[in-house]
Order: structure tokens, then sequence, then C-alpha cells
């Protein structure tokens, strides 16, 4: 039946290697199923009923576009809600917050329409092959530009706000951190914070260390380890140093899936009312944004994973594109009714293919773990924020090095790169730094004499930056 299924043989893979490789998947990318939690959320909501709703969509979500993608694609692509993406959407839910004065949930639940708007674009875009074209169509200079800005972007926010040690503020760890490393003067200024805020560094800079050293080593979880190193030292440091047991939230805690938290938080809950109270120019500039970077994220995820599987064509193209858009846009579906970010393509998954992953059987078997794992709620919950941090700067650290695809000779190339990776972390918005760079291009091209080398759809999206830069409040 697997053989009927997904054609093994044709394909030259066994059950056996595609379950090893959907497994191998899973432990790369098995960061996600806390981390999202804790980036949706806020630090100040974890351990709440939203926090468990978003775990269990992280779980759920992730799962049922893996599944689209093995039974519709036959492809060995794993999916989850995407890094940087899912800081996007924080970073929305806050700005939501601000400018109407909900609460975080009520913010939350608004900003799932602007995923379910993308994810139904996406199901309309992938129908009809124009996801492909629209991708042509954008400027390769700000698409090569966007993903090491968003990887400088995961850096500030693992060395920042995420991290737990302080307020949300630019690279907040390098900055302060070692303005502290004169004890006497720093715990006169921080107290009996002191401490803990150098446990929760030593904790993340040795869970980095820890992944970096493993992936140089072939070690196919190096991500995951490293995060249970970190959190080891992290636990036994709060027993030790501050007194404290970080495991007691386990005492009573019920390990069946806190179905009710979802459907009370997450579950089909839109907001549309406070959706509407958004502001038509920002709702469209955030869809755009959304759709903008998944599909730089998926399209290169599967062109460049397929291509190192040998799935390419003689002329570059992966057969079933389509059908893997379509797993994308139907898991984004599936993390808006849920109630989690953006769901799209890992490139982890290049971990599963390495290890001989052909099939749709690696993406069901990681699938299927995925979700077993929505039983391990109480224990994803332990895991400190200092630990999320260090893979969070790890895989920033694998975005930025897409600045080696960049042509810096080019100035339409280089001027906007530079600027989005200036604008993304210090501005917080990955959309405001999208924009700037399209606009950089826009802007050289058409007073350099190649105003007819930009593209239609370039020039609408400049426009539609520079009204909401200028004139929408």
């Amino acid at each position: 039946m697997l053989e009927k299924i997904f054609k093994l043989k044709e394909n030259k893979t066994t059950v056996k290697t595609e379950i090893i490789a959907g497994l191998t998947t899973f432990m790369t990318m098995a960061y996600i199923i806390a981390l999202n939690p804790n980036l949706l959320v806020g630090f100040s909501e974890r351990g709440t009923s939203l926090w468990n709703g978003v775990f269990l969509a992280t779980c759920i979500a992730s799962a049922v576009g893996m599944l689209v993608m093995a039974f519709v694609a036959n492809k060995p692509f794993a999916m989850a809600p995407g890094m940087g993406l899912n800081s996007f959407f924080a970073v929305v839910v806050a700005n939501i917050v601000g400018l109407t004065g909900m609460t975080y949930l009520e913010s939350f639940q608004a900003a799932l329409c602007i995923i379910l708007i993308e994810g139904l674009v996406f199901l309309a875009l992938s129908v009809l092959n124009v996801r492909e074209k629209i991708v042509d169509a954008i400027p390769l200079g700000v698409r090569l530009g966007i993903a090491p800005a968003i990887g400088l972007m995961l850096l500030n926010i693992g060395l920042g706000s995420n991290a737990g040690v302080g307020p949300a503020s630019s690279f907040y760890v390098m900055r302060d951190f070692f303005g502290a490393l004169t004890p006497s003067i720093a715990k006169a200024n921080m107290g009996d914070s002191y401490p803990a805020m150098v446990l929760t560094v030593v904790t993340m800079f040795i869970g980095l260390f820890v992944i970096i050293i493993l992936s140089q080593k072939g070690v196919k979880a190096a991500v995951i380890l490293g995060m249970l190193a970190a959190s080891i030292i992290n636990w036994a440091g709060q027993a030790l140093i501050l007194h404290t047991n970080p495991f007691a939230n386990l005492a009573g805690a019920s390990f069946l899936p806190p179905f009710q938290d979802m459907v009370e938080t997450t579950l089909f809950q839109f907001n549309f009312s406070g959706f509407a109270q958004i502001g038509g120019f920002t709702v469209v500039t955030l869809i755009v944004t959304f759709c903008i970077i998944d599909m730089f994220d998926t399209i290169g995820t599967l062109v460049g994973t397929a291509s190192r599987a040998g799935m390419l064509d003689k002329d570059g193209r992966m057969p079933q594109m389509k059908e893997a858009l379509l797993a994308d846009a139907v898991g984004t579906v599936a993390g808006s009714v849920t109630g989690t970010s953006t769901v799209t393509t890992f490139v982890e998954s290049a971990s599963g293919v390495e290890a001989g992953g052909r099939t749709g059987l690696t993406a069901l078997t990681t699938g299927i773990v995925f979700l077993a794992c929505m039983f391990l709620a109480p224990v994803a919950a332990v895991i400190p924020p200092a630990a999320t941090s260090a893979a969070l700067i790890y895989v920033g650290v694998l975005m930025i090095t897409g600045l080696k695809n960049i042509d810096f000779s080019d100035i339409c190339q280089s001027v906007p790169t530079a600027l989005m990776l200036i604008a993304m972390p210090v501005s917080g918005s990955i959309g405001h730094a999208i924009g700037i760079g399209l606009i950089s291009h826009t802007v050289i091209r058409l007073f350099t004499g190649k105003a007819r080398e930009v593209s239609v759809l370039t020039y609408v999206l400049s426009v539609i930056f520079l009204v909401k830069f200028f004139l929408v409040a």
C-alpha cells in the first residue's frame, strides 16, 4: 500500500529510509513546537490559555500541511509556522494592541484574520499558477535581501526581548550584558535581578555554542540537543542559585492536550470587528508583506532542497511544484483556523533529504510525530526562554548566510539589502524593511534611465509602501 501511494521504488527509497528521514527532520525542527508559542504570545503571556492554544495550533497546523505535502505532492518536505514570520506576527499583534487599545488576546485574534486572508489568497494563487510569476516579478536584490535581513531581526529578538533579560530593546544582551561585567556596579544597578540575568545570558550562549559545535560535527539534532543542554543548565541554575523550582508547574499538570484552552482562545476565534479597526492600508500592507515573505521562503526552500536531492528536471524546475505550494497554502489556512502564524516549508527539511528522504512518507512521518507532541504541553512549557533564544540566534545566523547570494557590485542589489539589514532590526518591522528595499530599488532604476527594468508589480508595491509611510498613521 505504501509503495502504491508514495512510489518508493520509483524514487529509489524504502519505508525504513523514509521513516528515519522523517524522524531526522523532526529532530532538527522540533524546537519550533516550544519556540513558536513562546514567540507568538509574548513573555508576559507564557503559561496562559493562549499559550496552550498556540502550542496545539503549532502541532496541528504543521501536521495538516505535511499531510497535504505527503499525499498530494508526494514530497519529503516538512512544514511548520515559519521563523521570521512568527516574529513578525508577534510584532503585528503588539502594534494592534497599541493602535486599538484591545487586549493581547483580542489583538491576536484580529491578526489571525490577516493569516486567514493570506492563506486563502495563496490557495487561489497556487491553483492558478500565479505564485511563481509573482516571485519572478519582484526585484532580485530585494528578493535575496529579505532572508538575511530577517536573520538579523531574529538575532535582535534572540538577544533582546525573547531572552527575558530586560526590556524589548535592540540587541539588549549585547548592549547591556557587557556593560555589566563589573559585578559590583551591575549588582548596584540591578539588585536581586543580577543573578537571574547572568544565568539567562550564560544559558543562552552555552546553548548557542552547543548547537554550533554539534552542527559542525554533523549531528542531525544539533538544535534540539543544544536547547536541551541550555535548559539543563538553566534548570540547575534556578535550583542552586535562584533557589526556585523550575518544574513547579508540572505538579498535578495534565498531559492531555489542552483542547479546551484552544477552543476558548484560538480555534476559529477570528476577531473581525477588531480586524476592522486596524485600517485598510495597514491591512493591505500586512497581507502583502506576509505573502511576499512566505513566497520567497517557501519557493526558495523547495527549489534549494529539491536541488540537493536531485529532484529538479533539466530546466531546473521541480515536478509537482504546484502541489507543494498548495500544501503551504493549506497549512497557512489551517494555522489561521487553529491559531498560529503562517505555515511554511522548513529549510530543516534538507536534513531529512540528506538522510535519504525522497517521498511524502518522510513528510507523513514528521507530521505524525508533531501530532504526538500535543501530549507534551506541560513539558514544553518548562523550556526556558534563554534556550529558545539560542535556537533563534542560530537560525538567524543561518539566514544571514544568504548574503553570499547577493552581488554587492550591483548597486540595485547592495543598497536595498543594506537598507533592509538596518531597517528590520531597528524598526522591528519586516514590512517596513521590505518597503524601503522596494522603494530604493525603484528610485535607483527610475532615475538612472532604467525605469523599464522595473516591473509593474514593483511600482505598485512601492507606491503602497510610500502611502503607508507618509500618509497613513
